[in-house]
């Protein structure tokens, strides 16, 4: 079954365009790995501040695939001196 996950970054102030670096170079890698169907990062117009990243992946060996390439590891060692809040939501698609 399919996982469609949203995770939302609230940046530090002054730190807007290093999260969107950081999670813009997660965008190519993670589209190209095997098992996903959707990745995309958002940056909101109303709130320079705030990044969402809405990914599904095909099941949970995909979803573990990503968070154990190398990419990831780079993200996830990098992004929490740049990020005030981050939280995720599990998201069911209707339809």
């Amino acid at each position: 079954m399919a996982i469609t996950k949203r995770v939302t970054f609230i940046a530090k102030e002054g730190c807007e365009e290093k999260m969107k670096e950081l999670l813009s170079a997660m965008v190519v890698p993670s589209k190209a790995e095997k098992g996903c169907v959707f990745y995309e990062i958002v940056q909101y117009e109303n709130n320079r501040r705030k990044f969402m990243a809405i990914e599904t992946w095909a099941d949970e060996a995909a979803l573990d695939g990503h968070r154990a390439s190398a990419h990831y590891a780079v993200y996830k060692s990098s992004y929490e001196p740049y990020c005030e809040e981050k939280y995720t939501d599990e998201l069911e698609v209707l339809g």
